[in-house]
């Protein structure tokens, strides 16, 4: 009797990479918890889909926070991985995500500048207005795209890739994201998730050369995320 396929999003497939729309409370590599990790999952997929034998090697270029949502992409090559890997680092890949927040922000668009410095015991950012010893410069762009009763939704595009970026840059300017406790929203959300999701990922493919764009859909039941997963198709 076959094994039945782990119960994930795939949103792209080939020889050379798969990509997967992470639920939000999945972890993207294993951690001191021990929970089960998104890429060891995705290795039991790839191995009853395809029926291999022995190990499956599967490669990380990337990860977004646990109690975030959408893309991520995993490589199935060595030479794959390699060539995501300087992707990443060469800011060569146009990430895009959505954020929900209660307050609305003074400007409609804009572009935040803020220098991090990540406080390692408390696995927390912190962000000045300045620059300071040791911070990193830290940019986005955002827009404001739809507002629903009580919140508004946000399209944002990190211009670097910090530690916690948008979660404290956002903070900083007063629009926490909904449910995120550690950066100053006044309450969780009931299945612990902050409202923030990784929506497009757009790249040269790092083997065929042909350029990708990938959308994700928010797979929350929060009313809030079926609202904009309908107003917003693409």
């Amino acid at each position: 009797m076959s094994q039945p396929l782990p119960n994930i999003e795939i949103l792209y497939e080939d020889n050379h990479l798969i990509v997967v729309n992470k639920k939000s409370g999945d972890l993207v590599q294993g951690d001191k918890t021990g929970d089960k990790p998104l890429i060891d999952i995705v290795k039991d997929y790839i191995k009853i889909k395809h029926n291999k034998p022995g190990d499956v090697f599967l490669g990380s270029p990337h990860r977004i926070d646990r109690p975030t949502s959408g893309i991520i992409v995993f490589t199935k090559t060595t030479k794959a991985l390699t060539r995501m890997n300087k992707m990443f680092h060469d800011k060569e890949i146009q990430k895009t995500y959505w954020a929900i927040v209660k307050n609305k922000p003074l400007k409609p668009t804009d572009t935040l500048v803020h220098y991090l410095i990540k406080n390692q015991q408390k696995n927390k950012s912190i962000a000045y207005s300045h620059e300071y010893k040791d911070a990193k410069r830290s940019e986005l762009e955002f827009k404001v795209i739809h507002q629903f009763n009580n919140y508004f939704l946000l399209n944002i595009k990190p211009l670097t890739g910090r530690h916690h970026q948008i979660r404290v840059q956002l903070s900083t300017i007063g629009c926490p994201i909904k449910g995120d406790l550690k950066y100053g929203f006044n309450r969780s959300n009931p299945d612990a998730s902050i409202s923030l999701h990784a929506r497009k990922i757009e790249f040269i493919h790092p083997v065929k050369k042909e350029p990708l764009i990938i959308v994700a859909k928010p797979n929350s039941n929060d009313p809030l995320w079926k609202e904009a997963g309908e107003l917003f198709k693409d």
